[in-house]
């Protein structure tokens, strides 16, 4: 019998880039610009599948393979939107065919007078046995898409 558990956890990442709230914005929004960024660990991950329809009740579908052949897939619904501003998605992850995970994410583009101040919030849900205590591991990998969108950021700023 599956062991039925639960473990929530939040976190906040905050960065800053010398990029417009504008263009920040548009680095999440346009599917093009996210499908550079928005992806798994380099050399380490494969994308199988990508869908994405950014609208308030859109959903996104990324899924991809790791070293050693887990597959993840992450499934989120877009549920607040306001340009250049604010999005709010729910999302659920799977790894293999197991739900591992529930969560909420915001994120929020302010204006810092030199660029854009990101604020992204998770608050999150592990499921059935799944450990990432704290959010620790949820956290780094939220950290290297960061990292990822700074370094795309740069080339588009």
């Amino acid at each position: 019998m599956t062991e039925r558990t639960t473990h929530h956890a939040t976190f906040t990442i905050e960065r800053d880039f010398p990029v417009s709230p504008a263009l920040a914005f548009r680095a999440w929004a346009d599917p093009k610009a996210r499908a550079v960024w928005f992806v798994g660990p380099k050399d380490k991950w494969s994308e199988i599948s990508r869908e994405a329809d950014f609208r308030i009740g859109g959903r996104e579908q990324v899924s991809g393979t790791h070293e050693g052949g887990m597959v993840s897939a992450f499934d989120a619904r877009y549920l607040d939107i306001v340009p250049d501003r604010r999005i709010v998605y729910s999302y659920v992850m799977h790894l293999d065919d197991k739900l591992i995970s529930v969560s909420l994410a915001t994120v929020e583009f302010e204006s810092n007078g030199k660029g854009t101040h990101l604020i992204v919030t998770e608050q999150g849900v592990m499921l059935d046995g799944f450990s990432d205590p704290g959010a620790a591991g949820r956290k780094h990998g939220t950290e290297g898409l960061m990292d990822r969108l700074a370094e795309f950021l740069g080339r588009a700023g």
